[in-house]
């Protein structure tokens, strides 16, 4: 009897560290317009091929192509562009306002406007988003004032939160915006719950549910996979795989699945996988699982391919753990230039007419700054009352609430 051979364990490692060249040639692209439209009431089990494919829109040339395309009117392309670009320059600043000090705290978007700006289009006012905090997106394309975004930034008096969140997990009830929590993946079962709640009471709305690459190794992503598959649920669950959480490439969360939206087909959920950086793609799949979930059919896992390029947050350094080449060697190129070319292309756009729109966003967005810093900083200016802390928690205080109140002299 040979004696049994030693076990040894797998841990997946990314195709490249720092100080390696970027290397994206396992990754396959289809060309744009390639990817076939479903019918909404096609069964899931006969689109399983929408899973290890891309749905893309936008070719090299600045095409919109395919069965995916002629959605949107040139007006809402161009108000699309603008969105993208306030929430480029909306981050820029607030980037900058981290490291001046006045805030603790801040996320980027950089390389993912379209994922929230193209989604939020393709939805109603009145559904509910249940997102991550990489979806600012979704208030700017909604109409929120950037100012109260600045103040909850900020924590100062006027902030609608009364300092009570950290800086980027805005809360926006009337704007279909809800409270973003730090506790990862919560947000997914909640919004499922949310949809069922929603058809329970014959509402109309629908809800939107969204989760980062590295949160779907979480339980509740799982609960709410099935909550939602036996239901049929109302509600889009989006996965935005940027390529990295945190410091840790998406192969960790992935585990062996071919693709994060391949996960869909063990509960019975159609799965879609689109172009994250493509503002025409993602407005299009959107628009497909929204009319699926307004039809009663049930709910739809979309995959966003896209890549973060920016740090995880301002206490990251993601050149400790990626290539600081990676971000231009990513293949499928970067939204805001993508949706510039095609309006080019289209002749609905123009160098002189970017440029203006670029002075007039900037403008826009110092001057929201500039009244949220009268209100007050981290460093400077009024603060919310510490008053508010015992505030908003029960309907009717208890007493042992009202003798702390009391003691602390508020």
């Amino acid at each position: 009897m040979t004696a049994p051979r030693p076990l040894s364990l797998h841990v997946p490692e990314p195709g490249c560290r720092p100080g390696d060249t970027p290397d994206f040639s396992d990754f396959e692209i289809p060309r744009a317009g390639a990817v076939r439209r479903p019918a909404i009431i096609e069964a899931p089990e006969d689109m399983r091929d929408m899973a290890f494919s891309v749905v893309r829109v936008l070719n090299k040339a600045g095409e919109a192509v395919g069965p995916w395309a002629g959605l949107l009117d040139a007006e809402a392309l161009r108000k699309g562009l603008r969105h993208m670009m306030t929430l480029r320059q909306f981050d820029e600043r607030m980037l900058k306002a981290q490291r001046q000090g006045k805030t603790s705290f801040y996320m980027q978007h950089l390389g993912e406007e379209a994922v929230s700006c193209a989604f939020r289009m393709a939805l109603e006012d009145g559904d509910m988003h249940f997102p991550t905090y990489r979806q600012a997106g979704l208030l700017i394309a909604g109409g929120y004032p950037m100012t109260d975004m600045m103040n909850q930034i900020y924590s100062n008096a006027a902030d609608p939160l009364k300092g009570r969140q950290l800086p980027v997990m805005y809360s926006a009830r009337d704007h279909g915006f809800f409270t973003i929590s730090g506790n990862l993946g919560t947000q997914f079962i909640q919004a499922v719950g949310w949809a069922m709640a929603s058809a329970i009471s014959n509402d109309t709305r629908i809800a939107a549910g969204w989760i980062g690459d590295g949160s779907t190794s979480e339980s509740d992503f799982h609960a709410a996979m099935v909550f939602a598959s036996s239901y049929k649920a109302p509600v889009i669950l989006n996965i935005v795989n940027n390529q990295w959480a945190i410091s840790t490439f998406q192969g960790m969360a992935r585990g062996g699945a071919v693709t994060f939206a391949a996960r869909g087909h063990g509960f019975g959920i159609p799965s879609i996988r689109v172009d994250g950086n493509d503002y025409l793609a993602v407005h299009a799949v959107a628009s497909w699982a929204a009319e699926r979930a307004r039809s009663g059919l049930g709910p739809t896992l979309i995959e966003h391919v896209t890549y973060r390029a920016g740090g995880h947050s301002t206490s990251d350094d993601p050149s400790a753990y990626r290539s600081k080449e990676e971000f231009s060697a990513w293949p499928l190129g970067e939204p805001i230039d993508r949706l510039k070319r095609h309006l080019v292309t289209i002749g609905e756009w123009s160098e002189e007419r970017h440029t203006q729109a670029l002075a007039e966003i900037t403008d826009e967005v110092r001057a929201c700054q500039k009244q949220a810093e009268a209100n007050g900083t981290l460093i400077s200016g009024r603060k919310p009352s510490p008053r508010a802390m015992f505030d908003d928690v029960y309907a009717q205080m208890p007493p042992h609430l009202q003798r702390q109140r009391q003691e602390a002299g508020f």
